[in-house]
């Protein structure tokens, strides 16, 4: 994505099939040091200067967190990552120095199983009825014990309606199916990513992008295959760009991407994202402290702060990513809330996260190879 750098949901298929290797070195670091429960903290308290472990460009330092600094007296330092994978060990090794993270959903879940960490104090986090009904009783967190959502987004298509039109289908069928595709040869684009590639055509044929069933996936990995000599490319960091400019017609992407870049021409509207009526991915990134927090309070009062409908939608208003705060979307800019807005942009009844399938892993990996050939 453009604002945020989307290194770790993209490299997420490509570097699975290493994390367990990373969790039998990694995930054993904090057995010592873990206390193992709730911090003790009130709202607004501070017990020192926070450190931050964030994406890039994904909160603004210069307006936001020097806002924090002033209203609670402490400062803030940040540091960032580019993928779920590489935080992860650097966190649960110990000692990282962080208070607060922002794994995505299914990081979130190897998190809380490797003891990373902490239980949150809800009391100490009042404005967590802020959060949406959409984004709780999640699968990686059911209870939201560890952890707090703090953006969202998902994976579908967007066209070129220049070259599509306005009454189009919307399904998946516009890449998988050649009745529909054909007449785009050469001007289509796929993830370079196994997990949304593969899931996007699990998705087309009715299963779930988490299925772990081997008919399932070959079924999904022959169609890839069958649709390969109608793509332009394969390409994840430049889906985008290559749909602007020109050289494809349809893509397959992120929505916050996508909308980053239909702003940046001159005629945005020209230009449609969507999740296909078959449905698609629903990423959600989240706040979380680390077993081992030097500031847990400080990371406490920020994740409340965070909340507030004021500061939720000074977030969106500088990432451009949905927001799970819904006190804050009144707030939202309003290119933004119309896009955000849009049937087919944001759906909650037919998306999915993509989930751990542990060491089934690498057989989207596998299978995603195959298919590209």
């Amino acid at each position: 994505m453009t604002t945020k750098s989307p290194s770790g949901r993209k490299l997420f298929g490509l570097t699975a099939v290493l994390l367990a290797f990373a969790l039998v070195a990694a995930a054993c670091g904090n057995d010592d040091d873990s206390e193992g429960g709730i911090a003790d903290c009130e709202v607004n308290e501070t017990d020192g200067d926070l450190n931050i472990f964030n994406w890039a460009e994904y909160i603004d330092e210069e307006q936001q967190l020097t806002a924090f600094e002033e209203q609670f007296g402490v400062d803030v330092t940040m540091d960032v990552y580019d993928s779920n994978e590489a935080m992860q060990p650097i966190v649960a090794a110990g000692n990282s120095g962080y208070d607060l993270i922002v794994p995505s959903d299914y990081m979130v879940a190897i998190l809380i199983a490797g003891e990373t960490i902490q239980p949150l104090n809800k009391d100490a986090i009042p404005n967590i009825v802020n959060i949406s009904d959409d984004f709780r009783g999640l699968i990686y967190d059911p209870a939201g014990d560890y952890s707090v959502p703090y953006q969202w987004g998902t994976t579908g298509i967007a066209v070129d309606t220049a070259a599509l039109g306005t009454d189009f289908p919307r399904t998946w069928g516009l890449i998988f199916d050649p009745a529909l595709a054909d007449a785009h040869s050469g001007s289509i684009s796929l993830l370079n990513d196994p997990r949304e590639t593969i899931g996007a055509a699990l998705k087309y044929l009715g299963y779930s992008l988490n299925s772990t069933d081997e008919n399932a996936l070959q079924q999904a990995a022959d169609l890839v295959a069958s649709s390969r000599g109608r793509l332009a490319a394969f390409n994840t960091d430049s889906a985008d760009e290559l749909l602007t400019t020109g050289e494809t017609v349809i893509a397959h992407g992120y929505s916050g991407d996508m909308f980053t870049q239909f702003l940046e021409t001159e005629n945005p509207s020209r230009y449609v994202y969507f999740v296909p009526d078959e449905g698609g991915t629903r990423w959600i990134d989240n706040m979380a402290i680390p077993f081992d927090a030097g500031s847990p309070c400080t990371a406490h009062t920020f994740i409340n702060w965070l909340l507030t409908p004021e500061q939720g939608a000074a977030l969106s208003n500088w990432n451009y990513y949905s927001t799970p705060n819904e006190a804050a979307f009144s707030g939202l800019d309003e290119d933004l809330q119309a896009f955000l807005s849009t049937p087919g942009v944001a759906p909650v009844d037919n998306v999915e996260e993509i989930v751990d399938t542990g060491d089934y892993e690498v057989n989207f990996t596998d299978a995603f190879i195959e298919a590209k050939g």
